[in-house]
């Protein structure tokens, strides 16, 4: 028998707001869904726009073994001007006339920074720099270095360039990367390599995952009518391989104990015949245990 906590929980799928932090959507979807039980996956810095994935009640558990692995952007970079953030709302710290940056170069520029790439993050990002938060470490004034991480951009795609009449060249992009590649990045290191500068003037999120804007709700939409975007069941079956099993084997897993395995690496979704998800399993030797029971016994 199911009670709230299964019935109220699930993804909220938010288009978010530019000019809010992914705190600020987790302070409001709490409000909304009147819980404390709500968390995030994938940070979203606050000038971008788009797909932040937002747990509620039991599925905040799932987060962590989501498997956000490719996320998908568009974005608009400016060449002409190098910002001390990499994007627009940084002081400008280099200025130079883009306008005789051939297509031809910049098609080349982004050419070169496709596919798997060693990226140095910005020194505003979320990386932990000694236990600190590189961007704390900016605001103190502290001098440091952030080592090249290995990312894969799959596929940088110029959608539109625009020239302007005060020498720059503003350039519609998509990206589809893996996680851990900064956007910001890509605009400054195109710039760089252009001789120009460049940072990022606007970026939205289209997916993270499965997840997509086509999930998606708007904070505006969600106070009118909150609502999950997808119940844990659906979040499961759309996030993980399925496994069909009896309802006996549902009955021993959701109390904790553990399957037979068939022969599989990774996690999966366990459904039982009336196609509820009871509990995502690994294998390890001669058990299929479970990592986050869906419905323990007490709730089913």
């Amino acid at each position: 028998m199911a009670d709230a906590s299964i019935e109220n929980a699930g993804l909220v799928i938010v288009d978010k707001d530019a000019g809010m932090t992914s705190h600020d959507v987790v302070s409001r979807c709490r409000k909304l869904f009147d819980t404390r039980r709500v968390g995030h996956a994938g940070t979203l810095d606050p000038m971008a726009t788009g797909v932040l994935v937002i747990g509620v009640e039991r599925a905040t558990k799932l987060l962590g073994l989501l498997s956000l692995t490719t996320k998908a952007y568009t974005a608009t970079i400016r060449l002409g001007a190098g910002t001390d953030t990499d994007d627009r709302e940084g002081e400008i710290i280099s200025r130079a006339d883009a306008g005789h940056v051939t297509d031809a170069q910049i098609a080349v520029g982004v050419a070169e920074l496709t596919g798997d790439i060693e990226q140095i993050p910005a020194k505003v990002s979320a990386i932990k720099v000694d236990g600190r938060r590189a961007h704390s470490l900016v605001r103190t004034g502290t001098e440091f270095d952030l080592a090249a991480r290995p990312v894969t951009v799959s596929r940088f795609g110029l959608l539109e360039t625009r020239r302007t009449d005060d020498g720059f060249v503003d350039l519609d992009v998509e990206v589809e990367c893996s996680a851990g590649t900064y956007i910001r990045s890509l605009a400054r290191d195109l710039g760089g390599a252009l001789g120009v500068g460049g940072h990022l003037t606007a970026l939205r999120r289209t997916a993270v995952g499965p997840f997509t804007l086509e999930h998606a709700r708007t904070l505006a939409t969600l106070t009118e009518g909150p609502r999950l975007s997808l119940t844990i069941d659906e979040a499961a079956k759309l996030s993980f391989p399925h496994r069909d099993i009896s309802d006996d084997e549902a009955e021993s897993i959701s109390q904790g104990r553990w399957l037979d395995p068939v022969g599989r690496k990774e996690i999966y979704v366990v459904i039982d015949p009336s196609g509820q998800a009871i509990a995502l399993v690994q294998e390890k030797g001669r058990r299929a245990s479970s990592v986050m029971v869906v419905r323990p016994a007490t709730l089913r």
